[in-house]
């Protein structure tokens, strides 16, 4: 008799060790299934911080970096901005920064202005139109 309790406890556990194995599995198959939450796509300032900021600052109260402060980019002329001492080859260049030059740049900055030491390019045309359409929202 003690026998047969004892091989009904260990049936009787056993049943609930696998019920509850199996309500687990149904959970994670439950998630598995879920579609995660898209993710939100970079915007201009974002991409700006995570590719340009270690060389460039957006303002004019930061300390000067590697590369001259972008702010009021737009609009301005090439080689010229206060404080930033630029390479021979930038100093020359004669002409005022606008989206297509901007745009030019980011895609290869040597075959804008040969002899120039920025070695950042973007193949990709939609992330170059967000940076620049940053630099523009400093103007």
């Amino acid at each position: 008799m003690y026998m047969t309790k004892l091989r009904a406890r260990w049936a009787a556990g056993w049943t609930l060790a696998l019920g509850f194995c199996s309500a687990m599995l149904a959970v994670q198959i439950a998630a598995a299934q879920m579609p995660l939450p898209a993710a939100k796509p970079p915007d201009g300032a974002t991409l700006f911080k995570q590719q340009c900021a270690t060389c460039h600052t957006s303002n004019t109260s930061d300390p000067v970096r590697q590369g001259p402060s972008l702010y009021k980019i737009v609009g301005r002329h090439a080689g010229k901005a206060d404080g930033f001492k630029y390479s021979a080859a930038f100093a020359k260049a004669d002409f005022v920064w606008d989206d297509a030059r901007l745009d030019a740049w980011l895609t290869n900055p040597q075959e804008v202005i040969p002899g120039s030491v920025m070695a950042y390019r973007q193949a990709k045309p939609e992330t170059r139109a967000m940076i620049i359409a940053y630099l523009k929202e400093l103007n």
